[in-house]
């Protein structure tokens, strides 16, 4: 179990918070930058490459904090909390506190200084490749075992200053006596040290950061923090301020001679490469392959838009396939040649003015020959190009003012059956979202999955294109909504979600491989499964999400009369194979969202090679006192927990009662002998 649920190992902060885009991010970094090389500079070891280079491996560590896209900045603290309402709560390690003549040294900061998710987002980028840069105890050790010296530093790529050495000013007898004793911290108790003073975190929340930035005993830091002094006022001297600095020149005679080098083996490279270029010779040849200006005729032809292949509108009535093969082309600029050539060209070679993005495990590649055309035409504020090549789908987008610049997308589609080749993503506009149904499809709808009860709305079909639905993106910190396409054929009706990808994920519900497949979730009874747990699909964006079932696993009594929770086991399964992601889901009457338990990725729990599933929780009454809650799936004949709490039961269901923030580990056995520990 993780710590919300008496893990031994605190779990990182979620990965459901305010999502932060690269403009907000920079912005705070812009703003905070002295603050956050500051940062840096207290946590790279000072007794390494000398203050000069310590100084510009802060500053390249800031610089090179901004997210690649839209990420989801880090929750303080990290665990959900469940008051006597019947919210769940993650149960933390007590760490040990500062004194309170530390805490009186740190002055107390105005909520506008705290910098707001996008700080956090990219202090905690800061952290995480600080504590890289820190090197391994171990690692060292080993090192002068074997009589080899420590490996210094590689020096950062940028920024770079050519002929003079950057340091802070000198401090007085207190500063080097600080620096002393924080060269003598590890890496991750140099950042409690920081994260205590500077930035006025508490325990937990300098224990959240560490572990979500990748340190494997954040709870030792904290401790071995505790040798340093909280001496926190002396870091206001110029000693420890990298933003203020001395400039003096490097060797002026040891540049000389490199540069002499350098000359000399420039002029030796050019006459190498002249000789390396020259016909028959070169780097060594290339067996059957053609010269690089050859023109392959398989190449050409993916690039003609006259060979697309286009399907008859009535093949799929008749094909044993009900995949995207038996997609009919559709759209009013099918016959758009030059469109089409576009698509193609940038397929082939996308420019530096397009954007291309793929889901996890999709290759961005060309084409291998001529691709089938699903659909072109206009969406929205853009002329939009739909292909197939069997393995992959490709959305190709431009804008129809004509301003210069392209969207190419890619999905991984291999494998896929009738419903998962239901629909497509068309495009996104102002917060909507248009799809591409299937041909087979017989109506559209749109439903809020957090609302089981409320009637679907219909959704107009224009050749297979549905009128705008609002997409499921909650507001920071809040989900009162979440908007879901269903879709009618002649086989049923199911539900599809957008998850920020080409091909939205399928949504199932029911025992994993009860009568060969979970059940699809478009009825009564999986629509109230789904309707506390339908915001933590918010977790799943963006991970190349196949389908997402929901399994009712467990229901248990509560204690003290409170009524009866649910456990609900969520797995998402992927188009690639790997990255499948679990999550055991806790929910209380009266709570408006259940509350994760547990989550793994990679495991088979919950899923049809192994339906089985064991999670816990710790649970506050309304009277006040802690539990601990426990439950495992059909066929678990006990249940024991170890450690901060002890007790077993008979059954699948575990109620003890236990200390607020215990930790314990789960075990259960199963009808056939065989141990199951609880999901981590």
């Amino acid at each position: 179990m993780q710590s919300q649920h008496a893990a031994k190992r605190p779990a990182p902060p979620s990965s459901d918070g305010p999502l932060v885009d690269v403009g907000q991010a920079e912005a705070a970094l812009v703003e905070h930058y002295p603050r956050l090389v500051r940062l840096a500079y207290l946590m790279l070891p000072p007794e390494q490459g000398g203050r000069s280079r310590r100084v510009l491996t802060a500053h390249a560590l800031v610089q090179r904090a901004l997210p690649r896209g839209r990420t989801a900045a880090p929750v303080i603290p990290a665990q959900p909390r469940q008051s006597a309402d019947g919210r769940a709560a993650h149960a933390a390690r007590p760490g040990r506190r500062p004194d309170r003549a530390a805490q009186a040294a740190r002055p107390a900061r105005a909520d506008d200084e705290d910098g707001g998710p996008g700080y956090a987002l990219v202090r905690l980028q800061v952290v995480r490749t600080a504590l890289r840069a820190c090197p391994s105890r171990r690692r060292g050790a080993r090192r002068r075992r074997a009589g080899l010296s420590a490996l210094p530093p590689l020096p950062p790529l940028l920024p770079q200053v050519w002929g003079l050495r950057l340091f802070p000013r000198s401090g007085g007898a207190e500063e080097l006596a600080l620096e002393q004793r924080l060269s003598a911290l590890s890496g991750p108790a140099r950042a409690a040290w920081v994260l205590r003073g500077p930035e006025r975190l508490s325990d937990d929340d300098v224990r959240a950061v560490l572990t979500d930035a990748g340190a494997v005993d954040a709870a030792g830091a904290l401790r071995e923090a505790d040798r340093v002094p909280a001496e926190y006022r002396l870091l206001g001297s110029p000693a420890f301020d990298p933003c203020s600095l001395q400039a003096r020149p490097t060797d002026l005679v040891r540049r000389r001679r490199r540069l002499k080098a350098a000359l000399a083996a420039g002029a030796a490279l050019v006459v190498c490469g002249a000789l390396f270029g020259l016909p028959d010779d070169g780097w060594g040849p290339d067996g059957a392959a053609a010269p690089p200006y050859a023109l392959n005729r398989a190449a050409q032809a993916a690039l003609d838009p006259g060979k697309l292949t286009r399907v008859s509108p009535a093949v799929w009535k008749s094909s044993a396939r009900t995949d995207f093969s038996v997609w009919p082309a559709r759209g009013d600029l099918a016959g758009d040649t030059g469109l089409l050539r576009r698509a193609l060209a940038v397929w082939a070679r996308p420019g530096e003015r397009v954007r291309v993005s793929a889901t996890p495990g999709t290759p961005s590649g060309g084409p291998a020959g001529p691709p089938q055309l699903l659909y072109a035409g206009t969406a929205d504020n853009a002329r939009v190009v739909i292909l197939h090549d069997g393995l992959r789908i490709t959305r190709y987008a431009e804008p129809l003012d004509g301003a210069e610049g392209a969207a190419l997308d890619f999905a991984r589609v291999d494998g896929a059956d009738r419903a998962g080749a239901s629909a497509l993503v068309l495009s996104r506009s102002d917060g909507n979202v248009r799809y591409l149904t299937a041909p087979w499809i017989r109506s559209a709808g749109a439903r809020d999955l957090r609302e089981p009860g409320a009637d679907t709305a219909d959704l107009s079909l224009t050749d297979g294109v549905t009128s705008p639905l609002a997409g499921p993106v909650p507001k920071p910190g809040s989900c009162t909504s979440w908007n879901v396409l269903e879709l009618t054929d002649d086989t049923g009706t199911r539900l599809v979600t957008d998850l920020g990808e080409l091909v939205p994920a399928v949504l199932t519900s029911g025992r994993p491989g009860a009568a060969g497949k979970a059940g699809e979730a478009a009825g009564a009874e999986a629509l109230r499964t789904w309707s506390p747990f339908a915001c933590s699909l918010a977790s799943m964006r963006s991970a190349g999400v196949r389908s997402v079932n929901a399994w009712a696993f467990a229901e248990q009594p509560l204690p003290d009369a409170s009524g009866s929770a649910a456990w609900v086991c969520t797995r998402a399964e992927t188009w690639q194979g790997g990255g499948t992601r679990v999550l055991a889901q806790f929910h209380t009457p009266g709570a408006p969202v259940g509350a994760v338990a547990a989550r793994a990725e990679d495991v088979p729990q919950c899923g049809e090679r192994e339906p089985r599933v064991l999670a816990g929780v710790l649970w506050k009454s309304g009277a006040g006192t802690w539990y601990l809650l426990a439950a495992g799936s059909r066929g678990t004949t006990s249940v024991t927990a170890t450690g901060g709490v002890e007790g077993t039961a008979q059954g699948n269901l575990l109620t003890l009662e236990a200390e607020q923030g215990a930790q314990a580990d789960l075990e259960g056995t199963l009808e056939n002998g065989d141990r199951v520990t609880g999901l981590r």
